[in-house]
């Protein structure tokens, strides 16, 4: 298992310094001129040079990408300050490091990512579930029917009509917003209830039909007909049969997901106002914060590649197969 996750982690460190890489090409290339917008309104030229001087965008952009990559590691020295590494630069729109603005505004991102994770895992496994226990029945027909109904929707959609029907008409709900867990509990789960629920929708609809499917496809097995045969109980066979060889694949598609559940947490938390890393990503663009932009973007890449590695991780435990290969 250790090599096995050496690989892995070998292998996302690659894939990072390349997206690092080709992403700070990328921004540097797009026609914005940083100085301009950080210097002062009757901006003299001496006081521009100055300003592009400080953010060091007099220099090659070899030796930007350099001292990047370098401050990634061991901190960068700025006019008055030293930013600690991991140093994801400056922003000059909001006089911080962009790693403390991200600290302050990641955990409502990664809340809403969790919880809504398991949201849609739970429901659309328990769904899946019974819906082959029942194949055929009215309650397969009625998943099925959700399902597809449910995969059809759109985040954005979604989100102010149930705000205004779950909060507005019939108070069922408190008003969607972050409070931090150490703060308030209760508070904190009853905010993010409504938003967990709206952005699994779009999941749990495509786990459910991946997960009757592949216990289907288990239950006609030979190893199953087998233990059943021998007198095994149907609890039994389901639990340790069935079910762990239907979870295998349902991990695999839960690590390909992982982006796409990021991507839902950033339309979520714009659809409802909660300041995370999507609306931080979003005013980042809007006030044309390069930095910000790059490091927000950087960021959520890492925190995908250790959530890819948890779940290849999870992967290797039930099929021991993957670690060999």
């Amino acid at each position: 298992m250790l090599r096995f996750l050496t690989r892995r982690a070998l292998g996302a460190i690659v894939i990072l310094f390349l997206l690092v890489l080709l992403t700070y090409l990328a921004v540097m290339t797009l026609p914005v001129d940083q100085a301009q917008l950080n210097c002062p309104k009757g901006c003299t030229p001496q006081q521009l040079e100055t300003v592009r001087h400080n953010m060091g965008l007099d220099k090659s952009h070899f030796e930007q990408i350099w001292d990047y990559v370098k401050g990634l590691f061991v901190g960068t020295q700025y006019t008055d300050s030293f930013c600690n590494a991991p140093c994801l630069g400056y922003s000059y729109g909001r006089h911080q490091f962009v790693w403390d603005i991200i600290m302050s505004n990641y955990p409502a991102t990664i809340m809403l990512a969790i919880g809504g994770s398991i949201c849609f895992l739970v429901i659309g496994v328990t769904l899946g579930m019974i819906s082959a226990w029942k194949q055929g029945s009215w309650f397969d027909t009625a998943a099925s029917s959700l399902s597809q109904l449910g995969q059809s929707t759109q985040i954005f959609f979604v989100a102010p009509l149930a705000m205004a029907l779950f909060v507005t008409t019939l108070h069922w709900l408190d008003k969607p917003g972050y409070t931090p867990f150490t703060d308030d509990p209760i508070a904190s789960i009853t905010g993010m209830v409504l938003p967990w629920l709206v952005m699994s929708i779009i999941f749990w609809s495509n786990y459910t039909r991946q997960v009757r499917s592949l216990m289907i496809e288990q239950l006609s097995e030979d190893h199953i007909r087998a233990a059943r045969a021998k007198g095994m109980s149907n609890r039994y066979v389901w639990s340790r049969y069935a079910l762990r060889g239907a979870m295998a694949p349902i991990i695999t598609i839960f690590g390909l997901d992982l982006g796409l559940v990021f991507s839902g947490a950033i339309i979520t938390e714009v659809s409802f106002g909660i300041h995370g890393l999507g609306m931080l990503a979003v005013r980042s663009v809007l006030t044309q914060d390069t930095a910000l932009e790059l490091g927000v973007l950087l960021f959520s890449a890492a925190a995908i590649l250790i959530f890819n590695i948890i779940v290849d991780a999870a992967y290797g435990l039930l099929d021991p197969r993957v670690r060999i290969g």
